[in-house]
């Protein structure tokens, strides 16, 4: 193996991308400030316990594990930063016992790309909301959530919308065991109505809970759909509260291209309720991610309401806006020294100087102008 090869699914950013991928990186975290929310940086890598694989199992099988040579432990190099801001919130901050808005932008690593065009490096980008469990605060992460999609060219967005509510509700009613309730959430995903009804026949389940199971896969589209829902649905509290968090939701991006899954459930475990993506039209795949995870911070000694939203930047190179490459000013070397103090003028008001060398430089093509002597003054001359 060559020693300038990669390991599968990791890759350099290259000067012109990685302009795109900071300039970027710089809007969203202004566009957070102006909304009050505050950066955090995690460390990359803590106790693999502290980052929550023991309770996640899709979380587990990300994080990238290694022996601590100072204390013995193991440690894991972060899949998600969510855990490590919950961590925050419960333990750093704990003093404040009202909102906490966070965000961050940082890079995470995987075990296991998530596809097969996915990246194990994903720079995380997101903003999450502790400290209030109404359903304001899950419109103000969703708004923030749509505002950051308008970086990168995305077509016209998609807000697709779910809930954990609803099936956990179902389950719990039908008093499903846990392995029965893991098993009918995977078919869920591949919307397979069939093998479900099949599933939940074998288990001789009351005939009202083996419809519901059934109707699940088939109940997603527009917002009709939760009128729809409503209709056919057992009567349950749990079920109507999730289905009036979902409308809540519709009614206040009356604008937005809004699109119903009450089979879309997601695997991740911290989930608890309201589930949110971004869908642009020039892709397949959701481009953000969102949703509530109240009582995460149980884990680290405070539980409280949370909800936020993150996405990979990276997965936006192409779709960024172009940045032209700043204009050079050069100096000859062998003036490099003479000339040191109008340099240092010229680089403090954001002009680019370099020192050219004579063998070209990799601003050969962005050239403004040269910097020269002319009656004992330092000037920029045109080339």
């Amino acid at each position: 193996m060559q020693s300038w090869q990669l390991p599968e699914h990791v890759a350099d950013v290259l000067p012109t991308n990685a302009r795109q991928l900071e300039n970027a990186r710089e809007q969203l975290l202004a566009l957070f400030r102006v909304h009050g929310y505050e950066l955090v940086q995690p460390p990359l890598m803590e106790y693999s316990n502290s980052l929550l694989t023991h309770i996640d199992a899709g979380l587990s099988l990300k994080t990238i594990r290694v022996a601590d040579q100072i204390s013995g432990r193991q440690l894991g190099i972060r899949a998600d930063i969510t855990p490590q801001v919950a961590r925050i919130d419960a333990h750093l901050l704990s003093a404040n016992n009202g909102i906490n808005r966070l965000c961050y932008a940082g890079s995470v690593l995987h075990a296991r790309p998530d596809g097969f065009l996915k990246t194990r490096e994903p720079l995380q980008v997101g903003a999450e909301l502790y400290g209030f469990t109404g359903i304001s605060a899950d419109i103000e992460v969703v708004d923030l959530m749509l505002k950051s999609m308008k970086i990168a060219d995305l077509g016209e967005l998609l807000l697709s919308l779910g809930h954990v509510g609803v099936f956990r509700a179902l389950a719990q009613a039908a008093q499903l065991n846990e392995g029965q309730a893991a098993q009918l959430l995977a078919l869920m995903q591949d919307k397979d109505a069939q093998t479900v009804a099949n599933e939940v026949k074998a288990w001789k389940l009351d005939g009202m809970w083996a419809k519901a199971f059934t109707l699940l896969p088939a109940l997603y589209g527009s917002r009709q759909v939760l009128a729809e829902a409503r209709a056919k649905l057992p009567d349950l509290f749990a079920v109507g509260q999730a289905l009036d968090e979902l409308q809540a939701i519709c009614d206040a991006f009356p604008g937005q291209n809004v699109h119903i899954d009450l089979s879309e459930l997601r695997v991740d475990n911290y989930h608890t309720g309201l589930l949110y993506a971004a869908y642009g039209s020039k892709s397949h795949d959701a481009v953000a991610r969102g949703g509530r995870y109240d009582g995460l911070g149980a884990h680290f000694g405070r539980s409280r309401p949370a909800a936020g939203f993150s996405f990979d930047l990276r997965s936006f190179i192409g779709r960024l806006p172009k940045i032209d490459r700043q204009s050079v000013v050069i100096v000859a070397q062998k003036d490099a020294e003479n000339a040191k103090q109008a340099i240092e003028a010229l680089r403090g008001q954001g002009q680019c100087v370099i020192v050219d060398y004579g063998i070209g430089h990799n601003g050969s093509k962005n050239i403004a102008g040269r910097l020269k002597e002319i009656d004992g003054v330092w000037k920029v001359i045109e080339v």
